[in-house]
């Protein structure tokens, strides 16, 4: 990378610009999650169906998944500066097209199109890995996941809130004034950063998600636990609105938008996961995280019935999926963090299709078995994210805690 990064490595990041990224990447994950407590109020001005409301959220995690493979790889080539506040601007103009969308494929257009453009928040995250000092970059990333995670929680009370007041285009008309503003601030204080170095070439960065997943076990392991943890993760929050605003309770969206305040205790987890992993206890932070994303969807499925265990379960859940995320990011990037746009790109794939999984799966599965099914669903998909760890760590248990990746090219690494 360029000399300027290279500096930013040695210095590691200071807290004012570590804050700059973290509130840049909580706006930019909420154009992902705005919509999530107004499906009911989308489908019903759209005429959308309850079965195909799904797709709403689903298209912009397929924009994403889209952005994660074709634009952030590019952070290892470009200026990253520039690359972040180009995406920040894009995500205006796609959330002006979801405002002025007047049909429900101008919609899913908009949705994706503002989707390709909210995967800045991967090329923030490997801006952050790649200029912090090693015993800085875990805590450094749940930083800026702590962002992230505000971000989404934040999404989905503003998103409630404002629909009551001026109706869901406005979240949307947000959206884009908050595009424009922060592309401005972005593109202002962050220093240059000539990324590009000779042996890296666009497509083999983009191909790096297929030679990664074929190659490194420890990559592997961890995107496809990620794949998994993120269906479960959109199981619960696309799934939220449509048993919230259901017969069992009939809230508003200003009301479903507050439930995710009960995520606040992911920010906590995040950091703390972060700093774990900086000490080599990412594997155990793993473990018992997982069996607690298990064990919330016990309490989420009496949601039916019972607000205060679904809110626990919420606050289970957040808290869980968070811990994994941030362990997993400093694992795969320690070692290779001139690549890091690459390999944070090419894990981000499948926290992508994950979520777009989950996303699209639950609407039809709660129109035929209620929430019941639905809250099965999620549990299987956190089962299945414990069973891979759990045979990846019979198999290796003898394996170092901190996982190390080369760069792309050389396919390294072990947990």
């Amino acid at each position: 990378m360029g000399n300027n990064n290279q500096t930013s490595s040695r210095r590691g990041l200071s807290r004012r610009l570590l804050l700059l990224l973290a509130v840049v990447a909580a706006f930019m994950v909420s154009n992902l999650y705005y919509g999530q407590p107004l499906l009911e109020r989308i489908g019903a001005d759209m005429g959308i169906a309850v079965a195909g409301v799904g797709w709403v959220v689903a298209s912009s995690q397929a924009g994403y998944l889209l952005g994660l493979v074709l634009l952030v790889p590019l952070g290892d080539m470009v200026d990253r500066r520039a690359l972040i506040a180009l995406q920040i601007g894009a995500t205006a103009a796609g959330a002006c097209v979801v405002a002025l969308a007047s049909s429900q494929t101008a919609l899913l257009v908009g949705f994706m199109f503002l989707g390709v453009a909210s995967s800045v928040v991967q090329t923030i995250v490997a801006y952050t890995a790649a200029s912090s000092t090693a015993d800085q970059r875990g805590e450094s990333i749940g930083t800026v996941t702590a962002g992230v995670v505000s971000g989404i929680i934040l999404a989905r009370t503003a998103a409630g809130g404002m629909t009551e007041l001026w109706g869901w285009r406005s979240v949307y008309v947000l959206a884009a004034v908050a595009g424009i503003v922060l592309s401005i601030a972005a593109f202002r204080a962050l220093p240059a950063d000539s990324g590009a170095r000779g042996d890296v070439r666009y497509w083999r960065a983009v191909s790096s998600v297929v030679v990664l997943t074929r190659s490194s076990p420890v990559f592997r392991t961890r995107a496809l636990i990620t794949m998994l943890l993120f269906a479960s993760f959109g199981v619960l929050w696309s799934g939220m609105s449509l048993l919230l605003s259901g017969p069992a309770w009939n809230l508003p969206p200003s009301l479903i938008g507050l439930f995710g305040l009960a995520g606040l205790i992911g920010i906590v987890a995040a950091s703390r996961a972060g700093a774990a992993a900086d000490r080599g206890w990412g594997q155990r932070v793993t473990g018992v995280s997982l069996a607690a994303l298990l064990g919330s969807w016990v309490a989420l499925s009496l949601g039916s019935w019972s607000l205060l265990w679904f809110i626990a379960g919420i606050i289970v859940l957040d808290a869980a999926v968070q811990a994994v995320h941030v362990s997993s990011q400093t694992m795969i990037v320690t070692g290779a963090e001139e690549s890091a746009s690459s390999i944070i790109g090419s894990y981000m794939v499948f926290y992508s299709v994950g979520s777009a999984a989950g996303a699209a799966s639950v609407a039809p599965v709660y129109d035929v078995w209620g929430w019941t099914g639905a809250s099965a669903l999620g549990a299987f998909f956190a089962l299945l994210a414990f069973a891979v760890w759990g045979t990846e760590r019979l198999r290796r248990p003898r394996k170092p805690a901190r996982a190390r990746l080369a760069r792309p090219a050389q396919h390294a690494g072990a947990e």
